[in-house]
């Protein structure tokens, strides 16, 4: 017999019984379910509302329930739909009448939603240590290639010089915003709901703020019908988790063109990839590739929930079931990634000689010469046309800036002296650019300082 089957007059049809259970799901949240209802009893038998001796028996029942969970002795049925019916039932069970009084000033409804934040607060503080972990290593691939001269591009075409280490902070500053959007989150998600019970609270004098301090919540939610129907703070990390997956795939996207032949600006150790059935000379970045298809299924995880909650009038509605597999989901996701991605990256190995011949093409230091004329003391837009020309004689006689001539300098202007092979060389191109932000070497190794920095804050 369900918990709520006094206003019905038969049982429930087989297939919707499994069609509504959510427990498949949901008996992940097994100890939040107890921890908050340990909370709710205590504060019971606080207020008076139940005896103390019952408030005590059923705290100290619902401890005994949660060692034997985690100790594979409990065997939860769909029969009770979800986490909470298969815990209250369970205490009924073992201490009757005085279990039946656990539910007293509560719903599913404001417990649901207390389950979930607890359950989310701690995957959102999970998530972000493995983004801090990758940070690290990060930090510390970029001060082993401070000098790896590579060539950096727009429009996937090589486009200026820089370096592996400036290329690798970049993500560095992605990754410190994807924490900083983390703990946002937190934040906002931080805030204890039950009390708000079905939606409009109760005539119990209860003790909401008893509870938060009981659960580790920063405060409570302000109005009983949001308490319920509020899942913006599950939409939220989802769109945290959508956005470090789609750094992770950006920079996935550059591993697998990096080792590839045409570039083979790196390789990956063996352990993080993969062979063909076939081509025995095949080496697949299967990881950096996975990582990167996993991504759209993180994004459908933030598009069913947007989905879900866009025509949902006040207050909760069955739908609203759907949030947990799809966040649960998406977090499993991205843990998932971050743990593979990380050891992948860190056993990479760097060929600093083919990043710097590939610098050597496509006259990355073409804007360094259009720079070179304007400390000459020409107007940029006329040492930008002069360049332009000296890049056609280049490509018409299979020469490149700094293999050209006096001579050839000279036809096109007088400005041109023999200080511009200087000027064009690579590391000088690259060390001269000590604006902030840029990849010079004490730059770059002044944006790993900072890195490190967050990351250790918040260790």
């Amino acid at each position: 017999m369900k918990l709520w089957s006094g206003r019905f007059q038969k049982d429930i049809d087989g297939l919707v019984n499994d069609f509504n259970s959510s427990i498949q799901f949901d008996a992940r949240m097994y100890r939040e379910d107890i921890e908050g209802s340990m909370a709710h009893a205590m504060m019971l038998g606080k207020q008076g509302i139940i005896m103390q001796e019952e408030a005590d028996k059923i705290v100290a029942t619902l401890g005994e329930i949660l060692a034997d969970i985690e100790a594979g002795k409990v065997e939860f049925s769909l029969d009770n739909e979800d986490i909470h019916m298969n815990i209250e039932r369970i205490l009924t069970e073992r201490i009757g009448d005085t279990g039946k009084r656990l539910h007293t000033a509560r719903s599913r409804n404001d417990q649901v939603a207390l389950d979930l934040r607890m359950n989310l607060k701690k995957e959102v503080v999970r998530i972000k240590d493995l983004v801090l972990k990758l940070m690290s290593a990060l930090g510390k691939k970029a001060e082993e290639n401070l000098d790896a001269i590579l060539p950096g591009y727009t429009h996937l075409q090589r486009a200026q010089p820089s370096t592996a280490g400036h290329h690798f902070m970049a993500y560095g500053e992605m990754l410190k915003r994807d924490v900083t959007r983390l703990e946002d989150c937190l934040k906002r998600m931080d805030t204890m709901p039950l009390g708000s019970c079905a939606l409009a609270g109760t005539t119990y004098p209860i003790d909401r703020y008893f509870v938060a301090e009981k659960l580790g919540f920063a405060n409570i939610t302000n109005n009983s019908l949001d308490g319920v129907s509020d899942r913006d703070f599950v939409i939220e990390f989802a769109s945290c988790l959508s956005m470090i997956m789609m750094h992770l795939s950006r920079f996935s996207e550059e591993i697998i063109l990096w080792c590839s032949w045409e570039f083979s600006y790196i390789e990956l150790d063996d352990a993080y990839s993969t062979g063909s059935s076939i081509m025995p000379q095949k080496k697949n970045p299967d990881v950096a590739e996975l990582v990167r298809g996993k991504t759209g299924r993180v994004y459908g995880s933030l598009m069913g929930l947007l989905t879900m909650m866009k025509g949902l009038p006040l207050a909760y509605n069955k739908d609203m079931q759907e949030d947990k597999e799809a966040i649960f989901d998406a977090v499993d996701t991205v843990a998932q990634c971050l743990e593979v991605f990380t050891p992948m990256f860190e056993t990479m190995t760097i060929k600093k000689d083919n990043m710097k011949n590939a610098a050597k093409g496509g006259f990355i230091n073409a804007t360094d010469a259009a720079d070179y004329l304007v400390k000459k003391g020409l107007p940029f837009r006329d040492a930008y046309m002069i360049v332009g020309k000296l890049v056609t004689y280049c490509i018409v006689e299979k020469k490149t800036l700094d293999t050209l001539t006096m001579d050839d300098y000279h036809t096109l202007s007088p400005v041109f002296e023999e200080d511009v092979y200087e000027a064009l060389d690579l590391k000088t191109c690259v060390n001269g650019r000590k604006v902030p932000g840029g990849p010079a070497e004490e730059e770059v190794s002044r944006q790993i300082s900072e890195l490190k920095k967050f990351v250790e804050e918040r260790k």
